[in-house]
Order: structure tokens, then C-alpha cells, then sequence
């Protein structure tokens, strides 16, 4: 009945039509348990390898590659830089895969280019190993491309496969994969540490671990049914599509996103060497503050699995901004043990919460745009993380001291998270949902 008024152009009757009705995941023809759980947890172990390994193991070991004396700090913002345009490319490349298809034939599917992503991953943290730090913001760049197209293409893939399968809500054990892949490569940073090992040494141990990753999930990925291509459920079973949300309100939802981007970089990219800076010389504290964020992250997304699917996401969007901002917050204002180590928690917990609802609510709000507003989105965020590195050097430059310089921009994400928060905000009072 409800599709039948949208075809005839009539709006829902009031109360009766919930956000949850129009997500991906209402209707689905099957229901299996144990194929839903190989395809949460292959999707879990790609974005361990692609996200956790290829594009946040920068991180831990970047305190290695500075005290290696092979990069200094502005060499480190650049070369992350290097990633988060290489990022930003890899989703405007999704972006444009419809459009090649039509004008070149075939292109390859999501699990095609999840599988293509891992491999290069693998690849692309082993060279690092080698010393040529002429070639290494080439080989971040790559690795952002590839990443941005395991992240899409697992995303996709996985949540149209999981809707396909009945089991919608699994969707948000697939983001616990970065996590996950952030705690093991901060904790084996450490003890790399404690061993003396060389940055390179890590290097190659990472890119070993990426490929065990690989392994566990290579089968599940298949391109072989309709109903694994991302699609959504909706246009999976044939079913009519409601028509897509107001054009400003899917434009804020994607300039909103776009600051979540911005807003946690900085902390992302500098935290070890901030805590570094900050704490007493010898301190083994710096060295958990990043699988402390990771384990939060990890958490946060087996926790969004809980939350009901008739929930406001943008609601939900704007809590989990105003819980990063006070993430970044403590490590200005309390930047001691504790303070780095809720910041971190508090950082981590909504990190790929935030991408999992606001995926959802593209999906959502513009369910005929398949993959291509979803791949929008990631670019707008992929912008936001390019601008904060260059950033946090320019500020570095002119603060009085590295303290000062990482307070500033620290200050600056945290303004973008609470300002993303208040655009969700207005979203939800602007444009309520029916009850």
C-alpha cells in the first residue's frame, strides 16, 4: 500500500511510514545466521588489513620513523598528507566507476575491488620497508587509493549482503575491523619499541600480518549473485524505492560528514607524538594511548549494533560528533595520563560509528544513488582529512613551541566536530522524521 501511494506521488499517511521502512534492511528474503557471520567477519578482517594496517599503522610508527631520523615532522604531515589524497582519489574513483562501466563496458564489482585493495595493501606496506624515501609518498598515496577502495567496497558489499541475508544490524561488527587492526598494530608498536626494532622492521612485519588478514578474508569476497553487489534490499527484491529526501538536507548531510573528516585527524595522525611531547621522557604511556583509541573504536562499533534501526541517525550523528570533540578537548586541557587516555577512548568510540550511521543514512536518504552518494560522502570526508595534516605543520610553524602548535589544532578539529554536531541538529529539527 505504502509503495503504491509513493508511485502515485502521495506522501505516506502520518505514523505510519518509520525511518526504518525506508532503510535498505526492511525487507529481506532470507535469513541466515551462520552466512551472515563469514560475511560480518570477512568484512571485519578487510578493514583490519585495509584501514587498521594500510592506512592507520602510519601512526604508531611514525614515533619510530622520527627517532630513526629518516622523517622529521613536517616530513610526517606530509607523507600522511600523501594518504589522505590518496584517499580522497580512491572514492572519487567509486565515484566514477558507474559512469566508466557505461562509456568502457565492465568494471569491476565491489568484491573484485575489495579483493584488488587487499592485495595492493600487502604490497604497499611491505615496500615501505625498503629505504627509499624518495618513492614513500608515492606508496602512501597508493595505499590511500586502496584503501578508500577496500573501505567502500566492504562497506557496500557486506551491508547489501548482510540486508540480502536478514541480518541488517551485522553490519556494524564489519567497522569493529579497523579497531581491531589499530589495537594489534599499537601493541606490537610497543613492543617493537621495547625490542629496538627499526621502523622498517615494523614495516614488514605489518605487511605479513595484512596478508594473514587477506587470507581470512579472500573467500567470502565473490562477485557471483546479484544480491552481493551493494545493491540495496530494496532494489535487491524488486520492491519500488521511496523517492530520495529533500535536496539541502542530503547536501548537509554530506558537508556534515565531510567535518567529521577534519575533526579527528589531527588527534589520528599526531597522537603518539603529542603524548610523547607531553609526558615525562622514559614514560611507557604514549605507546597505549593508540590501542586505547583503537579498543574504543572496536567497542563503538560492536555497541551501534544494539542501537534500534527506528532511531534518528542524525541524532545519534550528533551525539557521537560532541563525544569526539571532548575526545580532542582532553588532550588540551588535560594532557596528562588520564587525559590522553579518556581522550583516546572517547575519540574511538564513535569513530566508525559515525561512518556506519551516516552510510545508513545516505542509503537512506537517497536510495535510487546507489554507491555513488556513499562514495561522495567519503570524498567530502577524505577532503576534510587531507586539509588537517598540512594544517597542524602550518600552526607547528608558527606556534611559539610543538605544545602550543598541537593545541591550536587541536582546537580547530574539535570546533569542526561540534559545529558537524549542530548541523545534525538542525537537520533533525528541520526535516523530522515521521513517528
Amino acid at each position: 500500500m505504502i509503495n503504491t501511494l509513493h508511485r502515485r506521488g502521495n506522501p505516506p499517511p502520518p505514523c505510519t511510514v518509520t525511518q526504518a521502512s525506508f532503510s535498505p534492511s526492511a525487507d529481506h528474503p532470507h535469513t541466515d545466521g551462520a552466512a551472515a557471520l563469514r560475511v560480518a567477519l570477512a568484512g571485519m578482517a578487510a578493514l583490519a588489513a585495509a584501514m587498521g594496517i594500510g592506512r592507520f599503522a602510519f601512526t604508531p610508527l611514525l614515533p619510530m620513523m622520527l627517532h630513526d631520523g629518516v622523517v622529521d615532522i613536517a616530513a610526517g604531515s606530509w607523507l600522511a598528507t600523501a594518504n589522505y589524497a590518496g584517499y580522497l582519489a580512491g572514492a572519487l574513483l567509486y565515484m566514477a566507476l558507474p559512469w566508466l562501466g557505461r562509456r568502457v563496458g565492465a568494471v569491476p564489482g565491489n568484491a573484485a575491488l575489495v579483493r584488488g585493495g587487499l592485495v595492493a595493501t600487502v604490497l604497499l606496506t611491505g615496500l615501505l620497508a625498503l629505504p627509499w624515501p624518495v618513492s614513500w609518498p608515492l606508496l602512501r598515496l597508493l595505499a590511500g587509493v586502496a584503501s578508500a577502495l577496500v573501505f567502500l567496497g566492504t562497506a557496500n558489499w557486506c551491508m547489501g549482503r548482510l540486508a540480502h541475508l536478514g541480518r541488517p544490524a551485522w553490519g556494524g561488527l564489519i567497522f569493529c575491523g579497523p579497531g581491531l587492526g589499530i589495537v594489534i598494530t599499537g601493541l606490537l608498536t610497543s613492543a617493537m619499541v621495547a625490542a629496538g626494532w627499526s621502523a622498517a622492521a615494523g614495516w614488514a612485519a605489518f605487511a605479513v600480518l595484512a596478508a594473514v588478514l587477506c587470507t581470512g578474508a579472500w573467500r567470502v569476497f565473490h562477485d557471483g549473485d546479484a544480491s552481493a553487489t551493494g545493491t540495496s534490499g530494496a532494489a535487491a527484491t524488486g520492491l519500488s524505492m521511496p523517492p530520495p529526501r529533500p535536496a539541502a538536507e542530503r547536501s548537509l548531510l554530506a558537508a556534515a560528514y565531510g567535518l567529521a573528516g577534519l575533526g579527528y585527524i589531527v588527534t589520528a595522525t599526531f597522537l603518539p607524538v603529542i603524548a610523547r611531547a607531553a609526558l615525562p621522557a622514559g614514560s611507557v604511556w604514549p605507546d597505549l594511548f593508540w590501542p586505547i583509541f583503537g579498543a574504543g573504536v572496536a567497542l563503538g562499533a560492536l555497541l551501534s549494533t544494539r542501537i534500534s534501526p527506528a532511531r534518528d541517525r542524525r541524532l545519534l550523528l550528533a551525539v557521537a560528533y560532541v563525544l569526539q570533540a571532548g575526545g580532542v578537548a582532553l588532550g588540551v586541557l588535560w594532557p596528562g595520563p588520564a587525559g590522553f587516555a579518556l581522550g583516546s577512548l572517547l575519540l574511538g568510540l564513535p569513530f566508525t560509528a559515525i561512518t556506519f550511521f551516516a552510510l545508513q543514512e545516505a542509503r537512506y536518504q537517497w536510495p535510487q544513488a546507489g554507491a555513488g552518494f556513499t562514495g561522495l560522502m567519503t570524498a567530502l570526508y577524505g577532503i576534510g582529512q587531507i586539509v588537517g595534516p598540512p594544517m597542524a605543520a602550518a600552526l607547528l610553524a608558527r606556534a611559539g613551541s610543538q605544545a602550543q602548535g598541537f593545541d591550536w589544532a587541536l582546537a580547530v578539529a574539535g570546533s569542526m566536530l561540534v559545529m558537524g554536531a549542530v548541523i545534525y541538529g538542525v537537520m533533525a529539527w528541520r526535516w523530522r522524521q515521521p513517528c
